[in-house]
């Protein structure tokens, strides 16, 4: 299975995990108040809505979370109740941004072109209404890893430091139109033709084609976490390809830092939430030194 692709599979694993341990509400209980719910502000960008989650105290740094292909913003929590967005931002110290791209979770859907120019334009806003002028620290999953290297070569002056957490990348994703097609046509059945997984599924082959063309990161701290776990889907000579991708991220930055661990799949910040979280707080620490 190709890398992006896995978040499908193990997010599932993952939510009948869950679901039958009691510790998340099921997708079909969206629209309804439970005491884990977190309220969401949604963001009016024109042309659609998109619902985001924040808690915001003021700190010098937004850290804002970008999800991966397929995913909402629940992505980013290990416990699957809404409310460990307090959490995250205690543990951390600092402000939090999470949203649902288009498509997903409770924003409204898009049916223009869902490619990484249309993710990062959307971004840009969304961050815009919460940054105050501040810096951000994004923090990307997967597909998610794609966004915000494009948001940060295009935006170096508000970036703080970067996070890459098992990050897709072009060096090692490689798709053929026909498993685009099979992909579409499976997400077009099971979600929808207008749902995120789909029309951005629609994009990927261009999306990769694109980063190719990107130049290098601007010079602020960078780190990414590596899953270098071998399972039935990755052996040792596909994973140290996956980590050599990451390690091409370093071109043009002083202070990079790539951390691996085989306790975790793909879901790192869901099997090991203190990990990513500890991360965080070394990357706003390093962003400190340099912005004091």
């Amino acid at each position: 299975m190709i890398q992006i692709f896995e978040s499908i599979k193990q997010i599932i694993r993952l939510l009948l995990l869950l679901i039958s341990t009691s510790t998340i509400i099921s997708c079909s209980d969206d629209n309804k108040k439970t005491a884990d719910e977190y309220p969401g502000t949604i963001v009016d960008l024109g042309t659609h809505k998109l619902m985001t989650y924040n808690e915001l105290k003021n700190s010098k740094y937004l850290v804002v979370f970008e999800s991966g292909h397929g995913n909402d913003h629940t992505s980013w929590l290990s416990t699957g109740k809404s409310s460990e967005i307090l959490t995250i931002s205690n543990a951390i110290n600092s402000d939090v941004l999470l949203y649902d791209r288009a498509g997903y979770g409770k924003s409204e859907f898009n049916t223009e072109p869902r490619n990484i120019n249309k993710l990062t334009a959307e971004l840009e806003k969304v961050i815009d209404n919460f940054s105050n002028g501040r810096k951000v620290i994004l923090v990307g999953h997967s597909l998610g890893g794609m966004i915000i290297r494009d948001y940060a070569i295009k935006n170096p002056h508000k970036v703080g430091g970067l996070l890459f957490v098992d990050a897709s990348h072009e060096k090692y994703n490689h798709l053929t139109q026909d498993q685009v097609n099979n992909f579409y046509n499976s997400y077009k059945k099971t979600y929808g033709e207008n749902s995120g997984i789909a029309q951005e599924t629609l994009q990927l082959i261009n999306d990769f084609n694109y980063m190719t063309t990107l130049p290098d990161l601007p010079n602020v701290p960078v780190i990414a976490i590596t899953s270098m776990k071998i399972d039935a889907d990755h052996n040792a000579a596909d994973r140290q390809l996956w980590f050599e991708s990451k390690e091409s991220l370093k071109s043009g930055v002083t202070d990079f830092t790539q951390i691996t661990t085989v306790k975790s799949g793909h879901f790192i910040q869901l099997e090991e939430p203190d990990l990513v979280l500890n991360t965080i707080k070394l990357l706003l620490s390093k962003a400190s030194l340099l912005n004091p």
